[in-house]
């Protein structure tokens, strides 16, 4: 039962990302490869018209240079029902090769509503689950988070799908129910790959949970019961290519795991593209040992947060563990997307949850990090024509989460007989932190003002989303020991909150 709370904050949501669905999308006019919204449509022709073991094969009516299938089976049993919906309606949306590059008003309208489907059907249910009865700040943040709203409902994704389910698995495992969890996890690491960013506090927050069981027998049962249910939920959903043989399984690890395209596209806020600046690691080493080092470099990184969960497997180790692995993944791993941010972006606000809501994380470092993960991806945004959607959604973003507090229904409390207590004023760190935030802010508006207005010069043409890249890499590295420190202390030093004085 939603609350009127939720069905509020639900329509507020619903009501930006409608806004945001009238702007252009990824590759609009722009033939022949178009964008990631043709991608989408492309996998819905290829599913509804090809047999199951054509969908990953390069074969005459399905050339994998034109936006091949490359994602697990569940985005295209996905990809088949949405096609078949199309197919029903207008059988234009998905016809063999004839339909290729369609932008009729009647395809986008069909294909924005799907997006909204899935927001309804997987992503609000999933937060609804996670935040409770109560409306709360993670509530709030990840429906309106402005990065997967530009992305999904104007650059055109389905990000809610995968990032839904991971919600909802968070929140089930949190609330231990496991068995539950581990199988919707499986089915958000077959909708997308990059949901291996939040595997391993999976693996071992379970695990541990398995060990702390106080009998031997217990242990055994309880990681056996998990580990069949991941082994069963694969099995079923890769069933038609491991019916199909051996090569046809390959095939679609080979589609998932793209070894060959590189350690990553485009300008992207990483440390290997940042580095690759002033070192060109892709001309001076081959994909095979940049791939080593990346796998290294993430397993490493992992490592600290993740053994401290093992030692300290509670709910909050384990969501600042989720958010620590990922911004690892997105820091280190091999043939990252600017997107990806995302994967770290709703790991953020889930630890939001578990940390005082007058803290240090919740009052400035959660904002910024948002803030930041939007911005980085303004040169995409950019190209997509999505320059004014952007800008109004994130101060409008911005605003929200500064007032939070003042936004969200309070607890009726008995009046007080006496005076309020009196508080602290904010501490000297605390006024700096907070200036260096909006120093940070200002920074991304001059850089967002100078893609747009002012041309690069010719010898340099990507000198502005190499800058911006740059400039959020940075960033991202301080996230990274901020947030780190903040896992590693029991109890997060809240600086500048409000104390009473006796």
């Amino acid at each position: 039962m939603l609350s009127l709370d939720y069905v509020l904050l639900f329509s507020l949501s619903m009501i930006l990302r409608y806004g945001i669905s009238l702007w252009p999308y990824s590759g609009q006019g722009i033939p022949p490869m178009h964008g990631d919204y043709e991608a989408q449509r492309h996998w819905q022709e290829v599913t509804v018209n090809l047999p199951v073991n054509d969908w990953y094969n390069h074969t005459k009516d399905n050339d994998l240079l034109y936006w091949g299938l490359d994602y697990p089976p569940l985005t295209a049993y996905h990809s088949y029902l949405v096609g078949q919906v199309g197919l029903r309606l207008n059988s234009s949306f998905v016809e063999l090769h004839s339909s290729r590059g369609i932008e009729s008003a009647q395809h986008k309208l069909f294909m924005r509503l799907s997006v909204f489907v899935a927001d309804v059907l997987v992503l609000f249910p999933s937060i609804r689950i996670f935040a409770g009865p109560n409306i709360s700040i993670s509530a709030v943040l990840l429906s309106l988070y402005t990065g997967l709203i530009l992305i999904d409902h104007g650059h055109f994704q389905y990000n809610n799908i995968s990032l839904g389910l991971f919600i909802l698995a968070a929140a089930l495992v949190t609330r231990n129910r496991d068995v539950l969890g581990s199988l919707v996890f499986c089915l958000a690491l077959n909708y997308k790959q990059m949901e291996l960013y939040h595997a391993l506090p999976f693996f071992f927050y379970l695990l541990s949970k398995c060990l702390k069981q106080p009998t031997l027998m217990k242990k055994v049962m309880k990681l056996l019961v998990i580990g069949l249910t991941v082994i069963l939920t694969f099995i079923l959903l890769w069933s038609p290519f491991l019916l199909a043989g051996v090569p046809s399984t390959l095939q679609v690890v080979k589609r998932i795991f793209p070894v060959d395209r590189g350690i990553f596209e485009d300008k992207v806020a990483n440390f290997w593209c940042s580095l690759d600046i002033a070192l060109k690691l892709k001309q001076k080493l081959e994909v095979s040992k940049l791939g080593l080092i990346c796998l290294t470099a993430t397993f490493l990184g992992c490592l600290p947060c993740n053994l401290h969960l093992v030692m300290s497997p509670t709910v909050r180790n384990f969501l600042l563990a989720q958010l620590n692995t990922s911004l690892v993944f997105f820091l280190f791993s091999f043939h990252v997307h600017e997107k990806s941010i995302l994967l770290v972006a709703v790991p953020a606000i889930l630890a939001s949850s578990v940390v005082p809501s007058q803290s240090t994380y919740a009052r400035i470092l959660l904002p910024w990090f948002l803030f930041i993960s939007t911005f980085s991806m303004f040169p995409l945004l950019l190209k997509d024509g999505l320059t004014i959607p952007s800008i109004a959604i994130s101060i409008f973003s911005l605003v929200v989460e500064i007032n939070l507090e003042e936004l969200l229904p309070k607890q009726v409390q008995r009046l007080r007989v006496s005076s309020p207590l009196p508080v602290e004023p904010d501490s000297v760190w605390l006024r700096f932190l907070t200036g260096v935030k909006y120093s940070s802010i200002l920074g991304c508006a001059l850089l967002c003002g100078l893609m747009v207005f002012y041309p690069p010069p010719e010898r340099y043409p990507y000198l502005w989303p190499a800058v911006i890249s740059l400039y959020s890499a940075a960033h991202y590295l301080m996230f990274l020991v901020c947030f780190h420190a903040i896992q590693f202390r029991s109890n997060e030093l809240q600086i500048g909150t409000a104390k009473k004085i006796n």
